[in-house]
């Protein structure tokens, strides 16, 4: 039987290669994305999955978003909050505040509103699964990256409260927290470190790689088969939990 799933932040990167796995799994896909050039492409690899222009930090936006969703779906079995950005690098007294305001917006409270929907809905079939998009950066500190790595660990609180207040209604509840996932938004990262310590882009590459056990990135297929598994009947006793795919790291300096 398809399952109804709704990602957001899904037009590109992880997020359109989850979106894709789980259509070829033959599920039905609902994704929203604030990029009209990466939705434009997501609607051509998705040609049947209902796509949004959103931003997840306007709750109008994401309300009419999922009202497109309800209305089609009439219900939901998975929802993966996969929004997010990179956010500022620095020392928190050089940090902008509307900066610092970005990152948290897109990161934490846009999984708020998504979430906020979705456990409505799973809490009244009595069934679904909801996974946050954290990151390895939310098991541990990570110098120089403050509001990120904020954003994240928050993630991880909300995941566990989460779990066991919809734990009895049969949802279940994860955070899957990847680690430096190859793609253009971690090109994006390793720039905005390079500039704000003054080293090499090829050194704060090397840095990450050297800094887990397998000295190797997270490929996007990595990310989607945890939230295949997480979303299985395998997984049926999996919830609370802040699951790593990050080849396990050993230091984030």
């Amino acid at each position: 039987m398809a399952r109804r799933v709704v990602l957001t932040g899904a037009a590109s990167g992880i997020g359109l290669v989850m979106a894709k796995r789980f259509s070829d799994l033959g599920d039905q896909v609902a994704l929203c994305d604030s990029s009209p050039a990466h939705l434009a492409a997501a609607q051509e690899a998705l040609p049947n999955a209902i796509t949004a222009l959103a931003d997840v930090t306007d709750e109008d936006q994401m309300q009419h978003f999922f009202a497109q969703v309800t209305e089609r779906f009439a219900g939901v079995d998975i929802f993966i909050s996969n929004a997010g950005t990179g956010g500022p690098a620095g020392p928190l007294d050089e940090l902008q505040y509307d900066a610092w305001q970005a990152c948290l917006s897109v990161n934490l409270n846009g999984a708020f509103l998504g979430a906020r929907w979705a456990s409505e809905m799973m809490r009244a079939q009595g069934a679904g699964v909801i996974l946050f998009m954290s990151s390895s950066s939310g098991l541990h500190g990570v110098p120089m990256r403050s509001p990120y790595v904020a954003a994240k660990w928050g993630l991880i609180g909300l995941t566990k409260t989460l779990a066991m207040v919809l734990g009895p209604s049969g949802v279940r509840v994860n955070a899957i927290c990847p680690g430096a996932v190859e793609g253009d938004r971690m090109q994006h990262v390793l720039e905005i470190e390079a500039n704000a310590t003054a080293r090499s882009l090829e050194e704060i590459r090397q840095q990450y790689s050297q800094g887990v056990s397998l000295r190797r990135f997270v490929s996007p297929e990595d990310i989607a088969d945890m939230a295949v598994f997480l979303s299985s009947e395998a997984a049926r006793q999996v919830t609370g939990q802040a699951l790593a795919v990050d080849g396990h790291t050993e230091s984030m300096v």
